[in-house]
């Protein structure tokens, strides 16, 4: 019922492309496990070993706390992907994931991938390290209505120079591990 992959197949791109929604986990050595869902056109193949997502300020940053904890497994990182239709299925993305920010020599790049929109954080880089699908029969039906706009309105409101104070002041997860805050806001397309 469950089968893996070394990297992504053409038909787990097809099934990717397909969802509006995705899971992401993480875990440092302590404290709390992260899962958290995404939403937006936020995610992109980037190729058959490598994804990336974009990643807007929220409540927290515990996705990036996690993957730069000092750990010898830090990095570690599963992306979920539910298909709500047919056929059934589920696929995870297990791999070494990093945040690449707005004052990242790499960001222009990897932001070329994306329409940014207002209040993107970072980016989170995935190098695959391997897939899973499973049969996903338990998963119920369910049909995507819209997007809350909600966050991108929040994040379109803010004025920039606060909105960059504000996160100079998120050095820190819930679990009181460090982060890196975005130093540059942006408004989107």
């Amino acid at each position: 019922m469950s089968d893996f992959f070394e990297a992504l197949e053409p038909k787990h791109v097809a099934m990717i492309e397909q969802q509006p929604l995705f899971f992401v986990a993480t875990a440092a050595a302590d404290g709390r496990i992260n899962l958290s869902p995404k939403g937006y056109d936020a995610f992109r193949v980037l190729g058959p070993g490598r994804v990336a997502y974009l990643d807007l300020g929220g409540s927290g940053n515990e996705t990036h706390a996690h993957l730069v904890a000092p750990q010898a497994d830090a990095g570690r990182i599963t992306i979920m992907f539910c298909n709500f239709q047919q056929p059934a299925l589920i696929l995870r993305i297990y791999g070494k994931g990093r945040p690449v920010l707005p004052q990242d020599d790499e960001w222009d790049d990897l932001a070329g991938h994306f329409t940014l929109l207002p209040g993107t954080r970072q980016i989170f880089v995935i190098e695959v390290e391997s897939v899973q699908t499973s049969c996903g029969w338990g998963v119920p039906f369910m049909s995507f209505e819209a997007e809350r706009d909600t966050l991108k309105k929040y994040h379109g409101k803010s004025d920039p120079a606060e909105w960059e104070a504000k996160m100079a002041k998120r050095t820190s997860s819930i679990d009181g591990l460090p982060t890196r805050p975005s130093a540059r806001y942006i408004a989107g397309e």
